[in-house]
């Protein structure tokens, strides 16, 4: 009976690319091991990849080389029977572009590499059979980079001279490492780019060249055929700034149809396509998914209650963005941006000269979208756990009127021409259909502030908002 080594990783000069020894057990029969075990693997670091297909490719002789094709998936790699010669370069844009790493495989190591990194290898022994799972379907239609074997600028020891090893033509006619396109990280799309969230994400990743800018005419997220056609293997991360915001409309008849369609359909359908593409799905979510009953503020996990139809198609698109593995529901209030707000208009008023009525009762703090869409980035930089994260401004709840009265002062303007009024006082004098809000809107900030990012306080974002003019 041997005594096998234990299961280690050890990191390499490539990042991403791992070695791994495996415990093989064995005895006069022969010998066993856990090729890919996920639960024990992942718990040391490596990525939950998600294998959908296992390749074998079976080598008689010595010295038969393959390579270096970098395909746009990830792997997992070992042999079954026998031993080879591995050799990896990173053909992936920025500064690791090029490094080389090279190790022995036999049954009892492993290799994970990454998507963008060229795989090769050679047999060293007769009957050797190299294993490997990729968590993508082959497809003629990917894009497949290569880089030639014997290149003298990667400078690969090869323990068997090329001269005397078995290749592919294929595989001698590609590309010196100086005439090859570096592969770019795969690209995150922003849907709704025309709202006002959907500008300032636009503005918070301006310096990002792998961003994809959509809007309606770009891809309606409710057409099921459209969303399941959008090239997703391009991606690894969508984030959903489309919504159905006209929250007194949403009790009409066609604004009903509208919401669930915007809010709950299309969530719906990003979701799927997510959890079939392994994308992270950043979806944003409301204090209106609340009734506002809560004597406190909301926490990420209270029960879902809303009042309206407005309510009820977010919190329906929140659970629909919680079955796909990889989420980040981030759930703000009071949303002010690029775009008519609240804010906007009460400069307006006091500049006009007009005494607004403004609603006292009803709490929470605003969100403004410059600091949603930084919160949002950091949740994706960071790689904070996946999850619901409550993000809005920090700073002391106040109600609507609290906010117009500072508006007020901030422009030059008496603060005492806001009148405050409670809102059913103030909906009575509406000629229209005017939807139930949660009175209490506080969300709850803790769970974001552990994961290293504070918004800025809601005073001194108003300030600055006022001053810029947008």
């Amino acid at each position: 009976m041997t005594h096998p080594t234990p299961l280690a990783a050890s990191p390499t000069a490539i990042d991403g690319l791992t070695l791994w020894t495996l415990p093989v057990h064995g005895d006069s029969r022969g010998w066993f091991k856990e090729n890919w075990q996920r639960a024990k693997m992942t718990a040391l670091g490596l990525p939950d990849f998600e294998p959908v297909q296992n390749n074998i490719s079976f080598n008689a002789a010595v010295g038969t080389t393959r390579g270096i094709h970098a395909e746009p998936w990830d792997k997992w790699i070992s042999v079954a029977s026998g031993r080879a010669f591995g050799a990896w370069v990173d053909l992936r844009e920025g500064p690791g572009f090029g490094t080389v790493v090279t190790a022995e495989l036999t049954p009892g190591t492993a290799v994970f590499v990454p998507r963008g990194v060229g795989n090769s290898f050679q047999t060293l022994e007769p009957d050797t059979a190299y294993t490997y799972l990729v968590n993508d379907h082959w497809s003629p239609d990917a894009d497949y980079v290569g880089v030639n074997l014997a290149d003298e600028t990667v400078n690969i020891e090869w323990p068997i001279p090329l001269a005397r090893a078995q290749m592919s033509s294929n595989d001698l006619t590609r590309p010196r490492l100086a005439d090859v396109t570096p592969i770019p990280p795969k690209r995150t799309l922003i849907l709704g780019t025309n709202g006002q969230l959907g500008k300032a994400l636009a503005h918070e990743f301006g310096d990002n060249t792998h961003v994809t800018h959509a809007g309606r005419e770009d891809l309606d997220l409710t057409d099921p055929e459209a969303v399941a056609a959008w090239p997703w293997r391009d991606y690894d991360t969508v984030i959903n700034a489309a919504a159905y915001t006209a929250v007194d409309t949403a009790e009409t008849p066609d604004g009903r149809a509208a919401a669930w369609a915007i809010n709950a359909h299309g969530p719906a359908l990003l979701a799927r396509a997510s959890t079939e593409h392994r994308l992270t799905l950043v979806h944003i979510s409301s204090d209106y998914v609340f009734d506002g009953t809560k004597p406190g503020p909301y926490l990420e996990d209270d029960p879902l209650c809303p009042l309206g139809v407005y309510g009820q198609t977010k919190a329906a698109g929140d659970l629909a963005a919680t079955t796909t593995p990889r989420h980040y529901i981030v759930r703000t209030s009071w949303v002010i941006g690029d775009g008519p707000n609240f804010v906007r208009t009460m400069a307006d008023l006091a500049e006009r000269g007009i005494n607004p009525t403004v609603v006292n009762d009803q709490t929470g703090r605003p969100t403004f979208t410059h600091d949603l869409a930084s919160g949002i980035r950091h949740l994706l930089t960071s790689r904070a756990p996946h999850g619901t994260y409550n993000l809005t401004n920090t700073g002391e709840p106040a109600t609507w009127a609290d906010i117009a009265r500072e508006v007020f002062t901030l422009t030059g303007h008496d603060p005492d021409r806001v009148t405050g009024v409670t809102t059913a006082a103030y909906t009575a004098g509406l000629n229209r259909i005017s939807a139930p809000r949660p009175t209490n809107s506080v969300l709850d900030l803790t769970r974001l502030q552990a994961t290293g990012h504070t918004p800025p306080d809601w005073h001194g974002a108003l300030a600055g908002y006022l001053t810029a003019g947008t």
